[in-house]
């Protein structure tokens, strides 16, 4: 596929009894979207007139069978199932979760076969996805099987970037789960993350404690001070600018967080409680350290409020323009590594 100045945005339709549906449509309701990408919805016609009817949405699909009709400056709608789908909003269904698997994977199967750019995942249902053949706890698991590079749930906005240790982790598992290789392997991916997909040079990088108040010298657990603190040291000593453990419940209150390219946390709630505080629904979650850009928005299905036309598209939008930013800054940062300054040939001084 040739790189394009117009990006094509592959997009898996997610639980299509959710908000997904109404947020795509809404998203691509402006036409000026067109202008630098190229949507292409992993679904059915069906479905997405079905969507187009009940939301009122003025958009007019083009319908392909395969990636090589695909057309740019229209919203794609690539056909990935011929069966009839009965839509109940705010219901969960396990057969609503394996169409939104199907999307998954065949866009997913466009994203490595470099047919789209990048992709962008609506909400799933983490509960009715499973199955035999589909055992993840969610997109970042299966994706990090898909496709090559070593995996990070990072959540972005333009002035905050907050990374996991461990993600989908029970609490009382974490710390047997945070080990020193696993620490120096996930500072090492948002390192490279700050510096390829967000052009920063010198990244300073923050890390939350795994007990609280760091342990309070091991009375509170030895955790910080076993494992945490020595390994911070020796990456720091590498000449990367990592700094902490920091005590977490502080720590975003007292706005430390301004004053750092990124922060890791220690576990899933630790991170995004004070993420989705600070910026819910305008924040995006990307899947960091992949050799290909995914980003979806920073909520879920939504049952409550889906088919309803309620559903605020901010956080979907907002995924739509990382993704496209962030392939772009690592295509320029490719080609600033790939083709490095050559020397000028010396003049003949004779």
């Amino acid at each position: 596929m040739e790189q394009e100045e117009n990006i094509i945005v592959g997009i898996s339709i997610g639980d299509l009894n959710g908000i997904g549906g109404e947020i795509i449509l809404k998203t691509f309701e402006d036409p000026r979207v067109l202008e630098f990408c190229t949507p292409v919805i992993f679904a059915s016609s069906r479905v997405m007139t079905f969507l187009k009817s009940h939301f009122k949405s003025q958009i007019n699909f083009h319908n392909i069978n395969n990636m090589s009709e695909l057309a740019h400056g229209k919203v794609n709608v690539v056909n990935c199932w011929n069966d009839t789908v009965s839509i109940e909003f705010g219901k969960e269904d396990t057969r609503i979760g394996a169409f939104a698997i199907k999307s998954l994977e065949l866009a997913t199967k466009a994203l490595k076969n470099d047919e789209i750019h990048v992709l962008v995942t609506a909400p799933i249902n983490k509960h009715n996805i499973q199955s035999e053949a589909f055992k993840f706890p969610g997109h970042t698991d299966y994706l990090a099987q898909e496709l090559e590079g070593e995996s990070l749930m990072f959540m972005i906005t333009d002035t905050l970037r907050v990374g996991l240790l461990t993600d989908h982790v029970p609490v009382k598992d974490v710390s047997t789960h945070i080990t020193s290789d696993l620490i120096e392997q996930k500072i090492d991916t948002v390192y490279n993350s700050l510096k390829k997909d967000f052009k920063i040079q010198r990244p300073k990088i923050a890390v939350l404690g795994i007990n609280p108040h760091t342990g309070d010298n091991g009375v509170i657990g030895s955790e910080d001070d076993d494992v945490l603190r020595p390994t911070l040291k020796k990456i720091k000593e590498s000449g990367k600018l990592v700094y902490g453990p920091y005590a977490a419940d502080s720590f975003f209150g007292s706005n430390n967080y301004k004053n750092f390219d990124a922060i890791i946390a220690s576990y899933h709630d630790q991170g995004l409680i004070p993420f989705k505080t600070l910026s819910f629904g305008q924040g995006v979650n990307y899947t960091a350290g992949l050799n290909k850009v995914r980003t979806s928005p920073d909520h879920g299905t939504a049952y409550e409020i889906a088919g309803k036309g309620i559903a605020d598209d901010n956080s979907f939008k907002e995924a739509v323009y990382s993704a496209i930013k962030i392939f772009r800054n690592r295509m320029s940062y490719q080609q600033l590594t790939a083709n490095p300054l050559k020397k000028s040939p010396r003049k003949d001084r004779r």
